[in-house]
């Protein structure tokens, strides 16, 4: 027999049948990866403030498609996004089962997924991080608007309530505080990247990656003595009443009279207190969302029953109302009830939640759900009112739309000293949603520069300061009020003056990155030619 030589410049003949199986491990290890990075990043967001973990998370998703063709960027953005979306909006399935909640995951992981195609692309550029930050806002613009009047819920930025990154909040507003998280992960990946090849320690590359990587840390360090908590014009006592409901889930609704009664007893309870010396009488008090879901304008009951209130405590109260206004619309309303002279000003919910207070293209959602009946018909309110509360400027926005940043943005520009969201969490139970929410509102806290009010139904209520952080908070499912004096602000943050710029300029850059990696690709093309 005879042997026969191999060169070992000469590459090894695999068989055909076992080449796909060699590939098998490096198509799953990435797939994984992204996997892995999606679930990162749903363990940083709250009720667990791990902020750190969020560039972390970005960082293993960045080196996962960094230089991957966009097929597979598509494909592993989807996948990161299904194990953020999926546990992250668990609760949205509380009440109505495993459909709407999968179905409105998987929609959003659709549109999440398009920044891992972005971020391929671009991560050939030079100075990848960079546009692959702006590719990541890009996309986070598009959820926050796309579809059904956008889906903001699962930012980044709502996931950073403390931590390093969170004072650049009041100086580019949730855009800029995102693009900060992002740039620092991909700017990580790039460093663990570029040390698999290091040139040597002047390596260009290598310091470009860790200035990346340490920019925007440096720049939520130099931000932070700008976050002020100063009371500017003063301060006010403001209550906020938790009444409770008598069940969780979607049927506390066929109680509506009961959610009333709890909320006139908890504040007849501060009455007492008031009257026998142990608390402090407050200029005004703040009710939920759905505190009164008996229309008061047409119900004399109910009219009776939150006049007594406001009479015993003796300060306005804003009251959370399901009416029906002139028009026959019914609404989703904030009334301000003064002591003296009863309802006055009003301000109507204008971001409305699809799929629960109205229900787009209800006849087809309806063919695979007829749970698609139990959603509203709410009409949205047109202009952002802000409340004079015997000398305090409260600006409502009311639950949901504290996801939204123009809608934040205008009740402080309206003029708004204080900010209450009064929300219903309780159609969902025990679930972390009300966590997720009260992170958005220490967001909005640091962005603004203003105190915010969250006064729940069931919890959790809380009174949070303009750094963003809680001075009291109640527990879920139970009675209680918070009574605190709280700084009124009247100065405006950069990012508030700034509105909506940060945002359009940070997807200027994500956007002119695909340009950018557009054009390389057709002189590419056009040289092979």
């Amino acid at each position: 027999m005879t042997a026969t030589a191999t060169s070992v410049d000469e590459p090894e003949q695999l068989d055909p049948q076992s080449a796909p199986a060699s590939r098998l491990p490096r198509r799953i290890a990435p797939a994984a990866a992204s996997v892995l990075s999606g679930v990162l990043l749903y363990v940083g967001f709250p009720p667990r403030e791990l902020w750190w973990l969020a560039p972390l998370a970005l960082a293993l998703f960045g080196a996962s498609v960094h230089g991957r063709r966009m097929r597979a960027g598509l494909g592993l953005g989807f996948l990161m996004s299904l194990g953020f979306l999926v546990p992250l909006l668990s609760w949205t399935g509380v009440d109505v089962g495993p459909l709407p909640w999968l179905a409105l995951a998987l929609a959003e992981s659709l549109v999440m997924a398009l920044a891992g195609l972005g971020i391929a692309y671009v991560s050939r550029l030079p100075l990848w991080p960079l546009w692959a930050a702006g590719v990541w806002i890009a996309d986070e613009a598009l959820r926050a608007r796309f579809p059904f009047g956008g889906f903001p819920w699962g930012k980044v930025a709502f996931g950073q309530p403390s931590g390093l990154f969170l004072p650049l909040a009041s100086l580019g507003g949730t855009p800029l505080l995102g693009f900060a998280v992002a740039l620092c992960g991909f700017g990580l990946a790039a460093l663990a990247l570029r040390l698999k090849n290091v040139r040597g320690v002047r390596d260009r590359g290598l310091a470009v990656a860790a200035a990346f990587t340490l920019a925007p840390v440096i720049g939520g360090a130099a931000a932070a003595p700008l976050v002020s908590t100063a009371a500017e014009e003063g301060t006010a006592r403001v209550a906020v009443i938790q009444g409770n409901v008598p069940r969780m889930g979607l049927d506390f609704n066929s109680q509506r009279r009961a959610v009333l009664d709890y909320h006139v007893r908890e504040t007849m309870k501060l009455a007492t207190k008031i009257e026998a010396g142990q608390v402090k009488r407050p200029d005004l008090v703040l009710w939920p969302e759905n505190s009164s879901d008996i229309d008061p304008y047409v119900n004399a009951d109910a009219y009776a029953e939150i006049d007594k209130a406001a009479r015993a405590v003796g300060a306005p109260i804003s009251v959370g109302a399901v009416v029906t206004a002139k028009d026959g619309t019914p609404r989703n309303r904030q009334i301000l009830w003064d002591p003296k002279t009863g309802p006055g000003a009003v301000y109507d919910k204008r971001q409305l939640q699809p799929f629960g207070e109205f229900m787009p293209y209800r006849s087809f959602f309806r063919i695979f759900s007829k749970d698609v009946d139990r959603a509203g018909n709410f009409v949205a309110g047109k202009k952002p009112v802000v409340f004079d509360m015997a000398g305090t400027r409260i600006g409502p926005v009311t639950c949901y739309e504290a996801a939204f940043d123009s809608v934040v943005r205008d009740q402080v520009e309206a003029g708004a000293q204080i900010l209450s969201v009064p929300s219903n969490n309780a159609t969902f139970d025990r679930s972390q949603m009300t966590y997720q929410q009260l992170a958005m509102d220490r967001v909005r806290a640091v962005e603004h520069g203003r105190a915010v009010m969250v006064p729940v139904t069931s919890g959790v209520s809380a009174i949070i300061r303009p750094d963003g952080s809680v001075a009291q908070r109640t527990g879920m499912f139970v009675a209680d009020t918070l009574v605190a004096d709280v700084p009124k602000r009247t100065s405006l943050t950069l990012a508030t003056r700034l509105g909506g710029w940060p945002e359009l300029l940070l997807v200027a850059i994500g956007v002119g990155g695909l340009g950018w990696a557009a054009t390389r690709s057709r002189r590419s093309g056009s040289a092979a030619g």
